[in-house]
């Protein structure tokens, strides 16, 4: 049987080969800009999450013998999506004029439904001087 990453020769006659399995918590934080809960939840389905193909032995410590023999990465759990907060023009009398802007986590959540066009509704209402 040689189904392992450890190297050995016949030095190494008498020597017990160990392995052992150990599990961590990895969190991934994400965000994205959306019009609704509902449109950012399919956004983190679809653009997010981890790429798997980068869990792979360069993430372990193998060392002075130590060998990584096999790793993976499994969804458990997730939290509800939270509202942080809303794209705002920043308290600045000049901001509209200089497109300045920031994340109001004050403003409330007002949900935009998911197939309204919310630019082309922003240029009609500048157009109508709102």
């Amino acid at each position: 049987m040689n189904d392992t990453n450890v190297t050995f020769t016949d030095k190494d006659i008498g020597k017990n080969l160990y392995r052992k399995k150990t599990y961590y918590t990895l969190v991934v934080e994400q965000e994205v800009l959306a019009n609704n809960k509902d449109e950012a939840d399919q956004m983190f389905i679809d653009n997010g999450g981890i790429d798997h193909s980068e869990i792979n032995y360069k993430i372990t410590e193998a060392k002075n013998g130590v060998e990584t023999f096999y790793v993976d990465a499994s969804y458990s759990d997730s939290a509800e999506t939270e509202y942080v907060g809303k794209v705002a023009y920043e308290d600045d009398e000049y901001a509209k004029e200089d497109g300045m802007v920031e994340i109001n986590t004050y403003a409330d959540e007002v949900e935009i439904p998911g197939d309204v066009d919310t630019t082309l509704d922003m240029e009609i209402e500048t157009e109508r001087g709102r």
